[in-house]
């Protein structure tokens, strides 16, 4: 028999859209345990299939995603939740990820491309469709004129950290952030790691997402080339 090697509960209030996927899904050997229309059962529903994954749509009629995020995260503190919605609005992205989403894909992805972020989310990744990555970069720079929290005192970031976490904000790798800083990959590894940890923050994007919301950089076209 073959093992499935993931698992996924669908939360989508659209039965043609829902049951769609469940077919794309189990083509591509994703194992979905459960499925509902109904926002205020996915609590219930995530508690009893355990799922890897649950695939959360953003606009539903008697509950919002974001709510039904704020539950299931209050419920299982560790289940990792992936919003896949038709919105692209940047402060949806933005409130998904602070809430403690670890995606944000959108529903006319290709599936290929579907599967490779949800086994990406499923391994601690925060995943964030490709087409919005850029959104994180624009908000640091639209934050521009804001006044900038005393990032030294409140996270005891080093000024070296500063210029890692500048850079995770505008969405570069940590190949070309040791391109950038002159550096090789396992010391970017290392800082990034050590940034993560002083932020109280599981992955870079979410990094970002915190970097933006208290404007922590402000001034990173100073810094970043």
């Amino acid at each position: 028999m073959n093992v499935k090697s993931l698992s996924v509960v669908i939360v989508d209030d659209h039965a043609l859209f829902r049951n769609g996927l469940y077919q794309l899904l189990t083509s591509r050997d994703i194992n979905v345990v459960g499925m509902t229309g109904n926002p205020s059962e996915a609590v219930d529903l995530v508690t009893s299939c355990e799922p890897d994954v649950v695939l959360l749509d953003l606009r539903m009629q008697e509950l919002s995603g974001l709510e039904v995020l704020v539950r299931v995260r209050n419920a299982i503190a560790d289940q990792c939740v992936v919003i896949l919605t038709t919105s692209i609005e940047e402060r949806d992205l933005m409130e998904a990820l602070k809430l403690g989403a670890m995606g944000y894909l959108l529903k006319d992805m290709e599936l290929d491309v579907l599967v490779k972020l949800l086994h990406q989310a499923k391994a601690g990744d925060t995943v964030v469709a490709p087409d919005l990555t850029s959104f994180l970069a624009r908000a640091v720079v639209s934050r521009g004129n804001h006044a900038k929290s005393s990032v030294t005192d409140t996270y005891k970031l080093t000024p070296r950290e500063m210029e890692i976490l500048r850079h995770i904000a505008q969405g570069k790798s940590n190949k070309d952030i040791a391109a950038s800083l002159g550096i090789v990959d396992g010391t970017v590894k290392l800082h990034v790691r050590a940034v993560l940890k002083k932020l109280n923050v599981q992955s870079r994007v979410q990094a970002a997402v915190l970097a933006i919301s208290e404007n922590l950089c402000d001034d990173v076209n100073n810094d970043v080339t």
